[in-house]
């Protein structure tokens, strides 16, 4: 029986893909490299944590760069997204009903996301009711990014849940990768960044296209 649901954020929480490209591309303006066009290309570029987003973002727009320009690209997109946190950030339409249906029936839920860890309470703050998720835990120092299975397994072990009582539920194959190294049932949503074979190659379990499709998952065996 499950009784923890631990979510992903940057695409299956909130759709984020206009704030981030927005964001990264006006880091890369200011640090003298043209912006990668158009927004869509960021969803192949998320997913792995900010340092690996900008090595992305540099790999198509530099013809070589140096660790420093990194971190000179790191230090401005940070002081941006610290800055308004929200701009272009969208909940999902009736996910946050199903949440609530969840949170009704007892289940615990979580958020786990490679979003440095102020930017995804903020995010998660001001898309949901404060009551809504048990733990938010974002990218941290010395807990390893997404697929690493330590954030994932170090919730499941704070709620008291065993690893197989939980769903892992995100967009890409770098969530479903993590859920099945936690040994966790990994639940790949077709409304965000990547795409249905993605999810299948990196070990979704279940696939479903609406966040109501969640909840017979979620529910099974309960009265």
């Amino acid at each position: 029986m499950v009784r923890l649901c631990i979510f992903d954020l940057d695409g299956t929480l909130a759709d984020t893909l206009r704030s981030i490209a927005g964001f990264a591309n006006e880091a890369l303006r200011r640090c003298g490299w043209e912006p990668v066009e158009p927004v869509e290309e960021y969803r192949f570029l998320v997913g792995n944590g900010a340092d690996r987003l900008m090595r992305r973002m540099l790999d198509r727009q530099a013809r070589a760069y140096t660790e420093d320009d990194v971190r000179r690209l790191r230090t401005v997109y940070d002081a941006l997204y610290a800055a308004d946190p929200l701009h272009d950030v969208k909940q999902y339409p009736d996910l946050l009903a199903v949440l609530r249906k969840l949170r009704a029936a007892g289940l615990s839920l979580a958020v786990l996301s490679n979003k440095p860890d102020r930017d995804t309470r903020s995010v998660v703050s001001s898309l949901f009711p404060p009551e809504l998720f048990d733990l938010c835990f974002g990218q941290r120092e010395g807990v390893p990014v997404k697929p690493a299975p330590d954030g994932a397994l170090r919730i499941a072990q704070t709620l008291g849940v065993s690893p197989d009582e939980c769903l892992y539920i995100g967009d890409s194959g770098v969530d479903m990768e993590t859920g099945k190294a936690a040994g966790m049932t990994a639940v790949g949503v077709l409304w965000g960044f990547r795409g249905k074979e993605e999810l299948l190659e990196h070990g979704a379990v279940h696939l479903i296209e609406t966040p109501a499709e969640l909840l017979p998952l979620a529910l099974e065996g309960r009265a």
